[in-house]
C-alpha cells in the first residue's frame, strides 16, 4: 500500500460521495418516498464499529418490519428489491462524505462482535469501514464467517488503488448482473454462537 493512499483515498471517497449524492439526489427522494409508505419512516441507524473500532452510527433505508423476531419474515417485498440491487445502501453516502466510510472496505459489523474477533481479524479495522468490499465480490454470503473475516484482514493489509478497482468493477457487475446476494448480517449468529458455546 502506498504511504499516502490512505489520504488519497479519504480525498477520493468525500469527493465521489459529494457527486454522487447531488447525481442520486432525485433517485434518492424517490426511493425515500416508497420506503415512508411502506414503513411509515424512512431510515434505519444502527452502531457500528469504525475506524480503530469506534463507533459510528450507519444509515440505510429500511428493509424489515419491527415486532417480528425471524429477519426473513421482516423484510418488506419493497426492502427485497431495495437490497438485492443494494439500494438500502445508498443513504451510506453521506457516511462516507463525513469521513465514517469509505466507498471501498470491510463492512462494518455489530459492536457486540468485537470481543468475538481474532488478533488477525482486528486488523479489519485499521482501515475505514466500507459501502462494499472484497469479501462482498468473492462471495458474500456464500463464504463461512471466518472466510469473510479472512477477506476483510486481507484488504485492511493490502488496500491499494488496483485493489480498489478491482472491487469496484465487480461490485458494478455483480449489481448490473443481478448476483448480488443479500449481505446480511443474520447469519453471523451461528458464528456468535459457536464461539460463545463452551
Amino acid at each position: 500500500m502506498l504511504p499516502c493512499y490512505k489520504s488519497i483515498k479519504l480525498v477520493l471517497d468525500k469527493i465521489l460521495a459529494f457527486g454522487l449524492l447531488v447525481v442520486l439526489f432525485p433517485v434518492l427522494l424517490i426511493l425515500a418516498l416508497m420506503v415512508y409508505y411502506d414503513q411509515g419512516t424512512v431510515f434505519f441507524l444502527q452502531r457500528r464499529p469504525g475506524l480503530l473500532e469506534e463507533p459510528f452510527y450507519l444509515l440505510k433505508f429500511k428493509t424489515m418490519k419491527d415486532g417480528i423476531e425471524e429477519d426473513h419474515m421482516r423484510v418488506t417485498p419493497l426492502g427485497k428489491w431495495l437490497r438485492k440491487y443494494a439500494m438500502d445502501e445508498l443513504p451510506q453516502l453521506w457516511n462516507v462524505l463525513k469521513g465514517e466510510m469509505s466507498l471501498i472496505g470491510p463492512r462494518p459489523y455489530l459492536m457486540e462482535y468485537l470481543p468475538l474477533y481474532s488478533l488477525e481479524h482486528k486488523s479489519r479495522h485499521w482501515v475505514l469501514p466500507g459501502m462494499t468490499g472484497w469479501t462482498q465480490v468473492q462471495g458474500g454470503d456464500d463464504l463461512s464467517w471466518t472466510e469473510k473475516l479472512d477477506l476483510d484482514s486481507y484488504y485492511a493489509l493490502h488496500m491499494s488503488f488496483f485493489l480498489d478497482l478491482k472491487i469496484f468493477y465487480k461490485t458494478v457487475w455483480l449489481l448490473a448482473s443481478g448476483k448480488r446476494k443479500d449481505q446480511s448480517i443474520a447469519s453471523f449468529k451461528g458464528y456468535v454462537k459457536k464461539q460463545t458455546d463452551f
